[in-house]
């Protein structure tokens, strides 16, 4: 009973010194692999990954097209 309570107690202490916890005060978007805070930069990515997308049909009706 007792060395479970010693192990828990180190197994939490360990993980909220790792830094890989949740970070309750960090701001929106910190965890994401790019920048919201740059509305003009969001939005070309957006248009970017979604446009892409969203040709891929378009471009496969055409190669066929014209072959």
């Amino acid at each position: 009973m007792i060395g479970r309570q010693i192990i828990r107690r180190f197994t939490t202490s360990v993980v909220r010194k790792s830094g890989n916890e949740y970070d309750s005060g960090a701001r929106p978007g910190s965890n994401l692999p790019f920048d919201i805070t740059n509305k003009y930069k969001l939005t070309a990515y957006f248009i970017l990954f979604f446009g892409s997308a969203f040709s891929i049909p378009f471009l496969a009706v055409r190669h066929q097209l014209l072959k």
